[in-house]
């Protein structure tokens, strides 16, 4: 078993990590979308920075529910001890 400060700091470097894989994965699929075609966009900038915010925001919206299922993973498992 690990310590407080050592579980805690473990959990952390596995949220940021899972976090950051989770808005790569989000940016990755939001490349194959034509936004500045959606939107028609004469500036691609502005459409580039649209992408950005919404691969942030579903990463972290997907990150976080493989952390809530992590949590709760180790939750139900300590229901049987």
């Amino acid at each position: 078993m690990m310590e407080g400060t050592t579980a805690f700091g473990v959990n952390a470097l596995i949220n940021l990590f899972l976090s950051l894989i989770c808005i790569v994965v989000s940016w990755r699929i939001l490349m194959f979308v034509r936004i500045e075609e959606l939107l028609r966009v004469k500036r691609p900038g502005y459409a580039k920075a649209l992408m950005i915010l919404l691969s942030v925001v579903m990463g972290h919206m997907l990150a976080n529910f493989f952390i809530d299922y992590l949590s709760w993973t180790r939750q139900i498992s300590q229901m049987f001890l």
